[in-house]
């Protein structure tokens, strides 16, 4: 009898573990927190929509966009605005990083240099001084910008990955309607100066212990005078959409940059 008790305990108590065991489902993964930061190149000018954003540009066809949507159980803080600067970034942008942000992603620099007024005055007259000063700005003035702006975001978002993004080079040494008054003198000039500045952002971003991540393998064949090409050259309306990464370079640039880091 004692025998058949202690079984007949024994069959009770599995049947209690097993049903409590198969009754539980796991807590659902709590979701990524990504957050971008940045200027025009990551608010998505040259895409020509403001469908998200009408005062910073953000619309739905840039790249942090598309690689949240492509990412299952991600969400998305789209903080970055055409015109920053890095004192826009770490005084406007910041408020939404914190222990738990998992992903950053950030192109920061080239509003401090006045890349994108500098191309277009290239386009519409002679930009050799001005090409001068800002690769000046780019030696003397933005690697301290640049170090003050990642020690913002380490110390609000401590445990994040944070993924800098560099600008790709326009040109590729032929000249097109595309970019009207550029000759093939300036367009190498600015090409050099977009390795000056990308050069920078890499130390900069290898210093903070951050990831860089280099756009212009992905824009070889694209340039502004090709005819799949991932940067607009001169654009009438809205102009500020001028030479910045097209819909295409976005979704087609950008966006497998930024996933063959965060995948």
């Amino acid at each position: 009898m004692v025998r058949v008790l202690r079984r007949l305990a024994l069959l009770v108590g599995a049947t209690i573990l097993l049903s409590t065991t198969v009754g539980v489902s796991p807590a659902a993964a709590a979701p990524d927190q990504y957050v971008a930061l940045g200027d025009s190149y990551s608010a998505g000018n040259g895409a020509g929509s403001t469908n998200l954003s009408l005062v910073c540009g953000r619309n739905s066809y840039a790249y942090p966009y598309l690689v949240a949507a492509q990412r299952p159980n991600t969400t998305l803080t789209f903080a970055a605005c055409q015109g920053a600067v890095t004192t826009d970034v770490t005084n406007s942008q910041l408020g939404s990083l914190s222990a738990s942000t998992r992903w950053v992603t950030i192109t920061i620099g080239g509003n401090d240099i006045g890349f994108a007024n500098l191309v277009i005055s290239c386009t519409l007259t002679n930009c050799a001084s001005t090409i001068a000063s800002s690769n000046a700005q780019i030696a003397n003035q933005l690697p301290g910008k640049l170090d003050a702006t990642y020690a913002a975001i380490r110390s609000r978002a401590p445990n994040a990955t944070v993924v800098v993004l560099g600008y790709p080079k326009p040109f590729a040494n032929r000249t097109c309607a595309a970019a009207p008054g550029a000759t093939l003198a300036e367009q190498s000039a600015l090409n050099a100066l977009v390795d000056n500045l990308d050069g920078v952002i890499r130390d900069r971003a290898a210093a903070a212990g951050f990831r860089y991540a280099d756009p212009n393998p992905y824009w070889v064949g694209h340039d502004v005078c090709s005819s799949t090409r991932y940067t607009n050259g001169w654009v009438t309306i809205p102009p500020g959409d001028s030479y910045h990464p097209s819909r295409a370079g976005y979704a087609s640039g950008y966006t497998p940059l930024v996933r063959s880091v965060i995948g």
